[in-house]
């Protein structure tokens, strides 16, 4: 049991570097998806030339990122 234990420690501190990793989206994109949510639950965020009410979280969320990547803000690239 002894010897388990200490093999374990020893993976965790020969791959610890793996473990920490630079962030995919900066605070304040994160900032800009939270207030795109809020605006969804209170029924203000609308979509596009349209200007439709969205009504699903998700849509939510990409038009919170859209925003973000038009700021200049750390988000990763569109993938579809």
């Amino acid at each position: 049991m002894m010897v388990f234990s200490m093999t374990l420690k020893k993976k965790k501190t020969l791959y610890s570097h793996l473990m920490t990793r630079m962030a995919k989206y900066s605070r304040s994109a994160g900032q800009d998806v939270r207030r795109a949510i809020k605006k969804q639950k209170a029924g203000t965020l609308k979509m596009g030339k349209s200007k439709k009410k969205v009504t699903s979280r998700q849509q939510a969320i990409a038009i919170g990122l859209s925003e973000a990547r038009k700021k200049g803000k750390k988000v990763p690239k569109k993938s579809f």
